[in-house]
């Protein structure tokens, strides 16, 4: 439990988290028009009739937007409801034209379900209750800083089609809410529904939290932080919450039903407006969405043509290409590492060796140019192609290296970059004699100490052969002729 908590609290308190988390769907036009959804347009230049809720306009269901909605659900266990509706959901703020959200209230599309985020001590699997999925539609977003002293609407957002997970009230930590949100982002990336990217919008976490005391089994007093988007801001949020609730508890005061935001800069919540309840909203279907009928055999086909999940392939690599644990942890972190590396260790006949040059090479060339792996200029049939020449002795580790580096700059197969610059693998003796010579003239001092005996200087006269070839030179050979030079007392 958070330190910011007052001695004892935690002792006295239970904490009781639900949470709902908005998920973007990934698809490329909105849920009820063909207006696009692709992120960074300028404002207002998405938007149509229907979006902006103008009068006569009417909505048309996005297929691809269900068939997403249904996957999501398939992945968190739920049990999905042949026959769900959409309603009404009304509310006044700026940037929802319409005066009211379309939304699933009274019947959603899936209920019932868990997710697994972790495991006791014994083995027992730590399991978070599912109370419901949904869909609905976004509204707009307020942008408070391109004009001083006024607030601007962008509509680019109205009408985007979301899926809404609402957990049972069943964490009871600040850290547990970041592991669940973080294995439930994990999952939905890799069942291709959403890209989740908290810094774009498209996962945002809402955090109904209440305290009890500890021998109390009703919940106590809800309250909710809203649109909270990193897992480091639900974490923290819900930790001050907390912390504000206790002391509420322990001064006698009561606990108001209330919306809080929470400000990452100054790391404080504020309350925002009464908590609403549902009659406030006055939910009623919406007349121009007809009831949402799924076919069992649909929703059958859907589930049988899932994308293969992170806890499958992660077993099916430790299987397959004998990965480490650590290994299979960090190459399926994401669906693009798994497919890449996979791509790799198809063409190569060392899955490990791939795997090292993924989690090292790749990945830090990744970091490195800003890149992604969708557009990396390396394909992994020729990154496996450059690891069978270093498996067949044609090139050192260090000279693939570099070649791995012209390839990142100029896209091109391996052994023509070899040929063109050098680098294939040097063994023969005359040669290496020679690159031996130049590098003793180079370090004469180095050589001295190690014809006296200082053996340790081996390696170092090694580097500078390896440096005085670019790397071509084969180590082995080398650190044997520099032994038998220097009277093989060197090779130690």
């Amino acid at each position: 439990m958070s330190a910011i908590v007052e001695a004892g609290s935690a002792d006295r308190y239970e904490l009781v988290v639900g949470l709902e988390v908005h998920v973007q769907l990934r698809t490329r036009t909105k849920a009820f028009c063909r207006c696009s959804t692709a992120f960074g347009a300028a404002p207002n230049t998405q938007v149509c009739p229907v979006c902006l809720g103008l009068p006569g306009a009417l909505p048309v269901l996005n297929e691809h937007a269900v068939r997403l909605a249904v996957r999501t659900a398939l992945v968190l266990g739920c049990t999905i409801n042949e026959l769900s509706t959409f309603a009404r959901k009304h509310y006044f703020y700026p940037d929802l034209p319409k005066g009211y959200q379309v939304t699933q209230y009274e019947r959603p599309l899936a209920t019932g379900g868990q997710l697994e985020i972790g495991v006791l001590e014994g083995g027992t699997p730590i399991m978070v209750g599912i109370q419901r999925v949904h869909m609905e539609e976004d509204a707009g977003k307020l942008v408070h800083d391109r004009y001083p002293g006024a607030t601007a609407v962008d509509l680019n957002r109205a009408g985007i089609p979301l899926v809404e997970i609402v957990t049972a009230p069943e964490l009871h930590a600040p850290e547990a809410a970041g592991a669940w949100l973080r294995v439930l982002r994990h999952l939905l990336v890799f069942a291709d529904v959403s890209d989740c990217s908290m810094e774009e919008g498209s996962l945002r976490v809402d955090a109904n939290v209440s305290v009890r005391p500890r021998s109390q089994v009703a919940l106590g007093t809800r309250t909710e932080v809203k649109n909270l988007n990193s897992f480091s801001a639900v974490e923290r949020a819900i930790a001050l919450e907390y912390a504000r609730q206790c002391a509420l508890f322990d001064a006698g005061a009561e606990v108001v039903s209330q919306t809080l935001l929470y400000d990452e800069g100054t790391d404080a919540l504020r309350p925002a407006r009464r908590k609403e309840a549902g009659e406030d909203y006055r939910y009623f279907p919406d007349p121009d969405l007809p009831p949402l009928s799924l076919d069992a055999v649909w929703i059958d086909a859907l589930r049988a043509n899932m994308p293969e999940m992170p806890r499958a392939r992660r077993a099916r690599f430790m299987r397959e290409y004998q990965l480490t644990d650590y290994a299979a942890d960090v190459l399926i972190s994401t669906p693009t590492i798994a497919d890449y590396y996979e791509g790799v260790a198809r063409h190569h006949a060392d899955p490990r060796a791939a795997a090292n040059w993924v989690m090292g090479e790749v990945l830090a060339a990744v970091k490195g140019t800003g890149t992604t792996l969708d557009d990396f200029p390396v394909r992994p049939s020729d990154l496996a192609e450059l690891l069978d020449l270093v498996r067949e002795g044609q090139v050192s580790n260090s000279a693939a290296k570099q070649v791995f580096q012209r390839m990142l700059e100029h896209p091109e197969r391996p052994r023509a970059i070899i040929a063109r610059e050098g680098l294939a693998r040097v063994a023969d003796p005359a040669r290496l004699h020679a690159l031996i010579d130049e590098a003793l003239a180079a370090h004469p001092a180095e050589a001295a100490r190690l014809a006296a005996g200082e053996t340790r200087l081996l390696g170092v006269l090694v580097g500078a052969v390896m440096q005085q070839s670019r790397g071509a030179a084969d180590p082995a050979a080398v650190r044997q002729l520099l032994a038998e030079r220097f009277g093989g007392g060197a090779g130690g």
